[in-house]
């Protein structure tokens, strides 16, 4: 509570106004903390990237997915195939053209050991261009999750 000073008689009035001495005090003491706090909170490697000059690469007509279910086993397409029976099934896909790239999937629940037990099994089947396929994240929204018995 203010007093006001101005001549008005004997007594001392009260004056209905804000006092915002204290407010702008406790905003200059925030504004420091943030302004020492920020720095500390970015944490940052210096790296020099590179720059790619490599032209994008087209999109294949007729991609081979090779998907890796829940319970372990192999999908070609829409497809169950057999670990043994892999090689053969993909040169036929691909007309015997090991540098056609294969798309690999697998359920979220797979383990990374087991992927790459499949990835192994393609590369000893001569297949050495491998992309790994993953659900894009939009705006940190969580991947719709699928019904059961459909094919990602």
């Amino acid at each position: 509570m203010g007093v006001s000073l101005k001549d008005s008689g004997d007594e001392f009035g009260e004056v209905a106004e804000i006092n915002v001495t204290p407010f702008i005090d406790v905003i200059l003491v925030l504004l420091i903390i943030f302004m020492v706090a920020a720095p500390l909170s970015t944490v940052d490697v210096a790296v020099d990237l590179p720059t790619s000059n490599a032209p994008p690469q087209p999109r294949p007509d007729k991609p081979v997915f090779l998907t890796v279910k829940e319970d372990l086993t192999l999908a070609l397409g829409n497809e169950p195939l057999s670990r043994e029976a892999l090689q053969a099934t993909l040169d036929q896909q691909t007309s015997n053209d090991r540098d056609q790239r294969v798309f690999l999937r697998a359920d979220q629940t797979v383990a990374y050991g087991e992927l790459m037990k499949v990835m192994n099994l393609l590369r000893t089947s001569g297949y050495l261009k491998i992309a790994l396929v993953g659900q894009e994240d939009v705006n940190g929204a969580a991947p719709p999750t699928p019904t059961p018995g459909a094919t990602p």
